[in-house]
């Protein structure tokens, strides 16, 4: 079918118009520019989470690495101070729990970006999906968050998992290391009958015992496919399983999610037989597990420190808790947000550090939990996570403890570019503070 010069101006109108109407839904702040000069950062508290807190410290990096760190720094030529007496200066925060830039509304189905279809998807990349404009990017960063881990989801075996920063401005730019986890959704073990789910004991036992033989049936493929591709590098190439090779060599670890005593038991399990490496995501019941935690060196992400407790007979106050009693028995562990609620409750990780301070962990642990020991846990922290020389230079500048609800983030630096803090809940907050002023003035005529 031909078109006439009359039909094309108006599809030139419409494609224009949509081209702008795109353009502007991109979120406003421009990603950081590379450092030019050495920066010196001045006169505050420097809390290095690896070692000894600094006081009246100064902390100098260059080319976006920190180069120099201590109580008395000889500064090169031409380095721009930046006076943070008073102030504190802290790594980074690290969240592990978040779907940061592929869900930006969850009630709008067309801006979800997290799942694949079918069950079974090692090679979906979670990092290529992200959408480095999303407006809770710049909301994230303003409390300090500067690194998240961004995780699809979805069927048995979800895809890989991405280690991000919060500034950039493709997807290349965010991501510091891809392929940081493969992720699985670990099945219920026990029996369940529940009119809300729709579902009795037979069929929850036999949902099990299938999602359980497909696992099983799924990593000996994987093996299979790997034997032969060792043995003649010329066999075709399957994406699918191709992706599962450096699962299998312990180059990339199996996130598994499970909260129950009996599912992380299960997923124990299940590693040791395929020798694999495992972190356990959510963990509620990981107190109940602490020895066979400790004795195969297993990590815990606890999704959240702000959720009810699961039993009746549990305390009110046990998810507070548990960060102290895994510290006491010695298992490794980070805290995350509470990935139920989406990117947008990312923002909110220091305050469930904070809490976790409140019932029994110390301060130091608590600030370690969502720093060092993220970064630890998720193959990253020869780079982030600690300020130490040699390290990305990815920092927040503090009038206080960041991990209290009273405290703001004066500046951020991510590999030493200096981050734009605007972000549309502070615009929202001048807009309507303005019309309170407006109001007032008016009403005082």
């Amino acid at each position: 079918m031909s078109i006439c010069h009359k039909q094309i101006l108006p599809i030139i109108l419409m494609l224009c118009f949509g081209m702008v109407n795109f353009a502007s839904a991109a979120v406003p702040e421009v990603p950081g520019a590379a450092q030019t000069k050495p920066i010196a950062l001045v006169g505050g508290v420097i809390h290095t989470v690896s070692g000894k807190t600094i006081e009246q410290g100064t902390l100098l990096f260059i080319d976006g690495k920190i180069f120099e760190i201590g109580g008395d720094v000889n500064l090169p030529v031409e380095v721009e101070v930046i006076d943070v007496k008073g102030k504190h200066v802290y790594p980074g925060l690290i969240d592990a729990n978040s779907n940061m830039g592929l869900v930006e509304i969850n009630a709008v189905r067309a801006t979800v970006d997290e799942r694949e279809t079918g069950s079974f998807n090692p090679n979906v990349k979670a990092q290529v999906a992200i959408n480095p404009d999303s407006e809770i990017i710049p909301t994230t960063r303003s409390n300090g968050v500067l690194l998240c881990l961004t995780a699809p989801s979805g069927g048995v075996v979800s895809g890989q998992s991405a280690v991000i920063q919060l500034d950039g401005w493709t997807y290349e730019d965010l991501t510091i290391r891809s392929g940081a986890g493969l992720h699985i959704n670990w099945p219920l073990m026990a029996a369940v009958s529940d009119w809300q789910l729709n579902a009795d004991e037979k069929k929850t036992v036999k949902a099990r015992d299938e999602n359980m033989q497909r696992l099983e049936e799924f990593f000996e493929t994987a093996r299979r496919y790997d034997a032969a591709r060792r043995n003649d590098p010329s066999t075709k190439i399957d994406v699918k399983w191709e992706s599962m090779r450096d699962v299998l060599a312990g180059e990339i670890p199996v996130i598994a999610s499970a909260e129950y005593a009996n599912q992380i038991q299960a997923a124990v399990a299940f590693s040791v037989r395929q020798k694999v490496k495992l972190i356990i995501s959510g963990g509620y019941d990981s107190i109940h597990c602490t020895d066979l935690l400790k004795q195969h060196d297993i990590p815990v992400i606890l999704g959240g420190i702000y959720r009810l407790p699961r039993r009746d007979d549990d305390f009110y106050d046990l998810p507070y808790e548990i960060p102290a009693i895994l510290k006491k028995a010695g298992v490794r562990f980070c805290i995350a947000s509470d990935g139920r609620f989406g990117a947008s409750m990312v923002r909110n990780l220091p305050f469930h550090a904070g809490t976790a301070h409140a019932y029994g962990l110390s301060m130091d642990e608590a600030l370690r939990s969502v720093t060092l020991s993220t970064a630890e846990i998720l193959g990253v922290a020869d780079r982030v996570g600690s300020l130490e020389k040699g390290k990305d230079a990815t920092l927040v500048i503090t009038d206080g403890n960041i991990l209290d609800i009273r405290t703001n983030v004066e500046a951020a630096f991510i590999q030493g570019r200096r981050v734009d803090l605007s972000d549309r809940h502070k615009k929202l907050y001048y807009k309507y503070e303005q019309r309170i002023d407006r109001a007032a003035a008016q009403d005082a005529k």
